[in-house]
């Protein structure tokens, strides 16, 4: 299996968006999480980049993600589409 090393988040109320790639930019993963099932896959996913919307709650799972040995980047909302 190819070894993710970025993952784009799409956070919303009940359930994200991730988007996996290597370091050249293939796609590895796309999946439709709960937030109960979120949480469950990022602790068992080893650490990697994490990138997501700054938005109100991106900043709490920011916190949760990098305490469990993530790192995580919040980006500017008019920068997300491109990413």
């Amino acid at each position: 299996m190819k070894r993710v090393s970025i993952i784009g988040v799409d956070l919303a109320k009940q359930v994200f968006q991730l988007h996996g790639a290597t370091a050249e930019g293939e796609v590895v993963f796309r999946k439709k999480l709960s937030r109960k099932q979120f949480l469950a896959f990022m602790q068992m996913h080893p650490g990697c980049l994490i990138a997501m919307e700054a938005c109100a709650t991106s900043h709490y799972w920011a916190r949760t993600l990098a305490q469990i040995g993530h790192e995580v980047r919040l980006i500017a909302p008019k920068f997300v589409k491109p990413f």
